[in-house]
């Protein structure tokens, strides 16, 4: 099951001090239907997705001053790990501010949409659709789902807001193919999707996963699997990512607890773009994360990913994350764990790493936070890696390379980041809430 919870003190803060900050970000509505895409993972999709084409898409950022003041706080008070209630605001962590001071949230659960930040800010799920309750938590026919469960209301053709009447363990008998402008919001119950295959996030767009345990994923596929209300098909084996983004953008991961799949816990390959990774509690775990399909597919060039406020905790390995081709920022997450590296990356990634908390481990012979897979000695070394305000703790250190002026690390700049001081608290109610 999903790591135990950690517990921190609670504390109440002045009423001037809850009064004084109240930041809602915004989400413009960005529609791209890619109906023409849902399909299968067959050989002629991906031949068409393995050319080496020059990279473009419409979705990466080209100019991300617009959004890099977004964030912009101070830290208040501590809070009590995971719990939602009222006094679990004015934290500094911007997107748990944003909805986690409303009284009412539960009456208001589509402004999450609202809260997004980073390069996946503009993904407003199902925020313009109606909601869908799941009641049953059985997978029994993933041709043809039954109405209730998880895998009917991901596949329909509309926008939807995903909730759960209860908490339930959803063991899935295939890849959960999810459909455009879906957000799955399990907050104020206990959902696991463990045991079996988990999700599956590709050539759509708009989808907003929130609150879930996801755990012991297996590889499944060789089967028939509904995609849609109208289409269905053959699987080739999927791997056993806990959540896998295949050609697709505007995607939002937050507030997850995920821990021991036979593959990764987040891959995003073959040009995803426009994705925030933030407030996730990772937890024993060999190969984390991975961004970018391989260092010969150039297309992940467009790549443009923001992993914040997440906790990478006991039992992680490597890849927090693996980069590959394209920009990524790395701001105020806390790394407590890891055995052989913290980021790592190849063919000529962009990392920007800021005000991060890294804890190297005890091993003497695994103190670099960062690794690099070079095809030949010394070819790293104008890769535009840097360490910005993070706090180096127990013999951590950051090996940074490339260019240094800010101009070359734009396009892998998404939000202002906070002190590394701060990031206990921000990260203090990081995974799955209750």
């Amino acid at each position: 099951m999903a790591a135990a919870l950690r517990s921190s003190c609670f504390c109440f803060v002045p009423l001037l001090i809850v009064l004084i900050l109240f930041i809602n970000t915004s989400a413009d509505n960005s529609i791209e239907e890619a109906k023409q895409f849902q399909g299968l993972r067959n050989s002629t999709m991906m031949n068409r997705f393995s050319r080496n084409d020059e990279p473009t898409h419409e979705h990466a950022v080209d100019d991300p001053a617009a959004i890099s003041s977004m964030v912009n706080m101070s830290i208040r008070n501590s809070t009590e790990r995971r719990k939602l209630g009222y006094f679990s605001c004015m934290t500094g962590n911007p997107i748990d501010d944003c909805w986690r001071c409303d009284r009412k949230w539960q009456r208001n659960r589509r402004r999450l949409a609202d809260c997004s930040i980073g390069f996946g800010r503009n993904a407003i799920g199902g925020r313009d659709g109606r909601f869908y309750v799941v009641t049953d938590a059985g997978d029994d026919d993933p041709v043809n789902p039954r109405p209730g469960t998880l895998r009917h209301a991901v596949i329909q053709d509309e926008p939807l807001w995903i909730v759960f009447k209860r908490s339930m363990l959803i063991t899935l008998k295939q890849e959960l193919i999810m459909n455009s402008f879906k957000t799955i919001d399990a907050r104020g119950v206990n959902v696991h999707i463990a045991y079996g295959a988990c999700i599956t996030i590709q050539f759509v767009t708009n989808i907003i996963i929130h609150g879930l345990h996801i755990h012991d994923c297996k590889p499944t596929g060789n089967a028939m699997v509904r995609s849609s209300p109208s289409h269905y098909g053959w699987r080739t084996m999927a791997d056993g990512d806990a959540i896998s983004i295949f050609g697709s953008s505007h995607i939002w991961v937050d507030h997850n607890s995920l821990s021991n799949c036979a593959d990764g816990l987040v891959d995003a390959i073959m040009g995803s773009t426009a994705i925030t990774i933030s407030n996730n509690y990772f937890t024993h775990h060999n190969e984390v994360i991975l961004l970018g399909h391989s260092d010969s597919y150039v297309r992940d060039k467009v790549m443009q990913v923001t992993i914040a406020f997440n906790h990478f905790g006991e039992g992680l390995i490597q890849r927090m994350p693996r980069c590959r081709h394209g920009y990524f920022h790395v701001v105020n997450n806390d790394y407590t764990h890891w055995e052989m590296y913290a980021i790592g990356g190849s063919a000529d990634p962009t990392i920007n790493s800021q005000g991060n908390r890294y804890l190297a481990p005890v091993n003497p012979f695994a103190k670099e936070v960062t690794k690099r897979v070079e095809p030949w000695e010394g070819s790293w070394r104008h890769w535009n890696w840097r360490s910005e305000g993070d706090l180096m703790l127990n013999g951590a250190y950051f090996t940074a390379s490339g260019r240094a002026a800010p101009a070359s690390y734009a396009r892998a700049s998404s939000l202002a980041a906070k002190s590394s001081s701060m990031v206990g608290t921000i990260t203090s109610s990081a995974g799955a809430l209750y």
